[in-house]
Formats: structure tokens, C-alpha cells, sequence
């Protein structure tokens, strides 16, 4: 049988190598000029790379064992990490009408055209801004949720 070590070391592993698809997935958003469709597929690529390294450890180990470790500290962590998925949720709905507008003005496609985007509809900037907010929200939750989670990791099974 796997020991509770083995397993919090591969979880541990596998939350840490989930940002650096984060990271890379941000900076092809930020750094394009226009988001075509090519430009929104390959940056979701990495970014679901990202969740799901990132999701497989705390749906499979992290949830299951919660209350079996109850503390403050993995309550706080707990929260920090739900807070980040609601942050999530939160940037989702501005995402999908963003996506759905700029859809209907075929501008994935045919990105020439010289449009604002806060013309396509009269919420988008409040969609961008729920976009906004919620991607900072999730990354503060994410890294104070993953710092306390190392923290937790080396005091339980390393030190």
C-alpha cells in the first residue's frame, strides 16, 4: 500500500507544477495583440493543463481526508482553496458571454475588423470586469491556499 507520504509528496508535486501552466497561459493572453480562436485555444490548453493538475489532488486526497486532519490551519487551507474555485466560477460567468459576444460578431474569426469590444455589448465591460476580478481573486486564493498548503506538507510529513 502507497504511505500518506508518497501520496501528499505527488499531490505536492503536482499542485506546484500546475502554475507554471498558469503563468504561461496568462502570458499568452497577455501578450497577444488580438485573441483570435487559435490564440483562446492554445492558451486554454495550458490552463486546463493547469486545473487539472491542480484539481486531480484536491478532489481525490485533499477532500476526502479534510475532516479526518480538521485544524485551523487545514480549515483556513480549506477555505482559501474553495474561495479560489469560487473566484473561478466568478471570472467563468464573465467569460462565457465574452466569448459568446465576440462569437456573434465573428470576431475570433475574422479578427481585422475595428471593433471595441466594449461596443459588441452594452454589459461587456462589467463581463470584463467580473473577468478580471475573478482570475486575481483565484490566483491570491490559490497561492495563499497553496503556501499554507507547503507549509502543512512539511510540517506533517517531512519535518
Amino acid at each position: 500500500m502507497v504511505s500518506d507520504t508518497a501520496i501528499a509528496t505527488a499531490a505536492a508535486l503536482m499542485v506546484t507544477a500546475s502554475f507554471p501552466f498558469y503563468l504561461y497561459g496568462a502570458w499568452i493572453m497577455i501578450d497577444a495583440e488580438t485573441v483570435t480562436w487559435d490564440v483562446l485555444v492554445y492558451h486554454l490548453k495550458f490552463i486546463v493543463v493547469g486545473l487539472t493538475l491542480n484539481t486531480i489532488p484536491v478532489v481525490t486526497w485533499m477532500v476526502p481526508r479534510l475532516l479526518e486532519q480538521f485544524s485551523g490551519l487545514s480549515a483556513l487551507h480549506a477555505v482559501l482553496g474553495l474561495q479560489a474555485y469560487a473566484m473561478l466560477v466568478f471570472a467563468l460567468t464573465g467569460i462565457v458571454r465574452i466569448f459568446q459576444a465576440k462569437r456573434a460578431a465573428n470576431l475570433y474569426r475574422d479578427p481585422g475588423q475595428d471593433v471595441d469590444l466594449d461596443d459588441l455589448h452594452e454589459h461587456m465591460g462589467a463581463w470584463r470586469g467580473r473577468l478580471r476580478l475573478g482570475v486575481v481573486g483565484y490566483v491570491l486564493f490559490w497561492i495563499g491556499a497553496y503556501l499554507l498548503g507547503v507549509y502543512r506538507y512539511l510540517t506533517g510529513y517531512v519535518l
